[in-house]
């Protein structure tokens, strides 16, 4: 399983990324008063999403069906199951954005 390393030393700051096939800015943020990480999401200059929270267990843009999103779903998640939250302590160290490939997409 492929996952999206976010490099907390350079917050904030934003990388593409290609994601099943198709190129997409991501935008990274932190709140250091209540301890979350947020995105921004562009694609083609566009930007579809300012500001989404990463939620443990959560699947990124999960409440939107448009096809400018990325196909695959995107999810915090620590597969060891140790931590149960995005904090600046566990990101990056046992919780990832994991990209969620499935037979037929990848």
């Amino acid at each position: 399983m492929e996952y999206i390393e976010i490099e907390k030393g350079l917050i904030p700051y934003r990388f593409d990324i290609s994601i099943a096939n198709e190129m997409f800015t991501i935008e990274v943020h932190y709140n250091p008063d209540f301890d979350f990480f947020t995105v921004d999401l562009e694609r083609d200059g566009e930007t579809l999403v300012y500001g989404e929270k990463l939620v443990y267990g959560q699947t990124l843009f999960y409440d939107v069906q448009d096809s400018r999103y990325p196909r695959l779903p995107i999810v915090v998640w620590d597969q060891s199951e140790k931590s149960t939250e995005a904090t600046w302590e566990t990101l990056g160290v046992s919780v990832f954005l994991y990209v969620w490939e499935d037979e037929a997409n990848g």
